[in-house]
């Protein structure tokens, strides 16, 4: 006895066998009426499945040419990436609903060999990968609507918040997207500046994709753009965290700098050329650590201090009795 799901999937099988196939044909080989035949074809178009069909008592039913259900087959260890990618979304910054993560979690898992299954569990019971700057996450809508307008040469109008929280309305022929070092960065010729620009991406407030298409410069590199731009010699920073490796990496990764274990801790190192923005930086990751190099560092550490001093014994002011 046939199960309603088989018999949905066997209908489907059969129209990627055939160009064309009658309902009573259909019915026949699945032993069920015509009736039944139209409900089951009308579920795979409830689904996406973009089957056409011809009207009438004799009428058939086909794929639209040119569709075909590619099969979805992993190795185990490409599963295993799949979900590595899955779980460290939160690493990557980037703003999605924590249902549609748990779902394709789901629906890996479910259909991974049992060895896989039970070492992926168990990583998923031991692994916690923490964002670092969550106030700085894009949205995965926002990085779909670029990506889309980049890969159509579509004209893009954005309303930006300069570092001067000036907000200005720019009309960009937008060329890439590049993560670096905690930021996310939208790289293209602005219209207003009449120059290629880098805006990041916490800092837009509002995009509208326009109509209007542009010729894209074979010759420009956007990667490279960013890299000159932000990639400066700058000095080289020790610093020794008081932490093992594992700990260490729930607060940062090596996208910001080298992690060396050592018998004493985690060895940070980086070329870095603000040491204001270094120390705070340092700071935020809430673990003891000691500065080996340079002197500069350990001097914009004190004046953070000096600062929080300053704050923590400030009075509040006297309301004078009228």
């Amino acid at each position: 006895m046939y199960h309603p799901t088989s018999r949905v999937l066997t209908v489907l099988e059969l129209l990627q066998s055939r160009p064309s196939i009658t309902g009573p044909e259909l019915a026949t080989r699945l032993e069920m009426d015509v009736r039944t035949v139209r409900r089951y074809i009308t579920h795979l178009q409830d689904v996406g499945i973009p089957i056409e069909a011809n009207i009438g008592r004799y009428g058939g039913y086909r794929l639209r040419p040119g569709f075909k259900l590619p099969p979805l087959i992993f190795t185990e260890d490409e599963a295993t990436s799949i979900m590595i990618g899955l779980l460290a979304s939160s690493w990557l910054e980037i703003k999605q609903p924590s249902t549609s993560i748990e779902g394709a979690l789901a629906k890996v898992s479910r259909v991974l060999p049992l060895k896989a299954k039970i070492r992926l569990e168990a990583m998923m019971a031991s692994l916690v990968l923490l964002p670092h700057h969550q106030q700085k996450r894009p949205d995965a809508s926002l990085l779909i609507e670029l990506s889309c307008a980049i890969q159509a040469s579509q004209r893009i109008e954005i309303v930006y918040n300069a570092q001067r929280k000036e907000s200005t309305q720019r009309k960009v022929e937008p060329y890439g997207m590049v993560g670096w070092k905690g930021n996310w960065y939208l790289v293209g010729y602005c219209c207003l500046r009449l120059e290629y620009r880098i805006f990041r991406l916490d800092r837009i407030q509002q995009v509208e994709v326009l109509s209007e298409t542009f010729r894209k410069d074979e010759g420009f590199d956007y990667e490279q753009f960013v890299k000159d731009r932000y990639q400066s010699p700058g000095m080289l920073v020790e610093v020794e965290f008081q932490t093992d490796l594992a700990t260490l990496q729930q607060h940062m990764t090596s996208q910001y700098g080298t992690l060396t274990p050592t018998p004493t801790g985690v060895l940070f190192q980086e070329d870095f050329d603000d040491m204001e923005a270094m120390a705070r930086y340092l700071m935020a990751i809430n673990l003891p650590f000691v500065v080996h190099y340079p002197p500069e560092l350990r001097t914009a550490l004190q004046r953070i201090g000096e600062k929080m001093i300053q704050f923590a014994t400030a009075q509040p002011p006297q309301s004078s009795n009228q």
